[in-house]
């Protein structure tokens, strides 16, 4: 396998672990800052910032990516997330650990960087596979990042915080001595006027080839949010979980994921192309939605899960398509559009859903997902008629 490729992959699975370890003590870490105990809005307004810092930064750093070679970008970002970290895991007060949560926003929109020196270092026909090796490596990193982050919270609620800094630490080393650089910078000057994060957007939709699947990113981001937002607290309220047991299926998860991703996705995308793949994510993903509304046990949850990874099959191969509508000179501004669009639609939703969530405990919690997969529906109409036109932009 090629050198870049591994070095990037595996920063990338740090990165997703760092992330992970967070993801079972958050709740638990907010009521000890603010001494609320319903914390529901207050969880997903904080979710909701850290994605309104990477919208706002996914295009500049996609852009100055463009502009300036891929590796410096990636390696002030990995250094930026090694000392956030440590700032949040001795945030005396709500109001610096939210400061702290908003530049670890900033930093995560690196991740569009990553995805353009994947594009560049690829040829049209592996970039379905790749991306979706991309995905696996996050899934990796929740099977290992949110079982390690249960268990140390339990232990000191302090220590995820701690861990995840020494991993981007070890990312800032490997990128500093073994990534090589995928994309020389142009001589042309960096133009602070682009920095406004709806321009991208607005140069995105105005191309009728890519429209309508920007379209469907949007929606799938929107409705990712319902994951991030609500499974930890819909595990709490319903079985009564704990920290360690929410970290073990969200480790669960991210094991079937990453089998999906790495031996499905490129599989299914070669024999039946990208856009059945597509479709035939969504059609398992409502099947999981509708399922997970009606669980009434525990366990059920462990055995939807191979469900649930499946309905991502299809994301790397949108991811794939709308490389292709584009030139080589604008990978990485697309791919900062798709992260700031996808963070944007999150946002949305990282408001929208744990407030619906807190209106529907009290009669039935599990309607949250009839309400996702409602929506997401939505998506099946673009992908089977939305696509007309296949002219490049640039």
């Amino acid at each position: 396998m090629n050198k870049a490729l591994v070095v990037i992959l595996l920063s990338v699975t740090l990165d997703a672990v760092g992330i992970g370890l967070i993801m079972p003590i958050l709740p638990t870490l907010l009521r000890d800052l603010t001494g609320i105990v319903e914390i529901a809005f207050l969880y997903g307004a904080i979710l909701a910032a850290y994605g309104a810092m990477a919208f706002l930064f996914a295009p500049i750093l996609g852009m100055l990516s463009d502009r300036y070679g891929r590796r410096p970008i990636l390696m002030l970002a990995m250094g930026g997330a090694a000392l956030d970290y440590l700032v949040m895991a001795f945030a005396p007060n709500i109001e610096i650990f939210v400061l702290g949560r908003l530049v670890a926003g900033i930093t995560a929109a690196s991740m569009a960087v990553s995805m353009a020196y994947i594009a560049d270092i690829s040829e049209h026909r592996q970039r379905t596979k790749r991306f979706g090796l991309l995905y696996a490596c996050f899934g990796v990193g929740f099977i290992i990042g949110p079982v390690i982050g249960g268990l140390l919270g339990e232990l000191w609620i302090k220590a995820p915080f701690l861990l995840a800094a020494a991993l981007n630490a070890i990312n800032l080393l490997l990128a500093i001595f073994l990534l090589p650089e995928s994309r020389q910078g142009t001589e042309q000057q960096f133009n602070w006027k682009e920095v406004n994060p709806f321009k991208p957007l607005m140069w995105a939709f105005h191309f009728q080839a890519i429209r309508p699947l920007l379209s469907v990113m949007a929606i799938m981001g929107f409705i990712g949010a319902v994951y991030v937002s609500v499974w930890v607290l819909f595990l709490e309220d319903k079985f009564g979980w704990s920290m360690a047991m929410i970290g073990l299926s969200l480790a669960a998860y991210g094991v079937f994921q990453a089998l999906a991703q790495a031996f499905l996705a490129g599989t299914v995308a070669s024999r039946f192309g990208e856009k059945n793949t597509i479709l035939l994510g969504v059609y398992i993903e409502l099947l999981a939605l509708c399922l997970i509304a009606f669980a009434g046990y525990g366990w059920m949850v462990f055995a939807l899960l191979p469900l649930f990874a499946m309905g991502g099959i299809g994301e790397p191969a949108l991811q794939s398509l709308l490389s292709t509508r584009v030139d080589e000179n604008n990978q990485g501004q697309l791919q900062g559009v798709l992260t700031s669009l996808v963070t944007l639609a999150s946002v949305l939703g990282l408001l929208i859903f744990p407030a619906l969530y807190g209106l529907l405990k009290p009669i039935w919690p599990g309607g949250i997902w009839m309400i996702a997969l409602l929506l997401y529906a939505a998506v099946i109409p673009v992908i089977i008629f939305g696509e007309r036109s296949k002219s490049k932009p640039s």
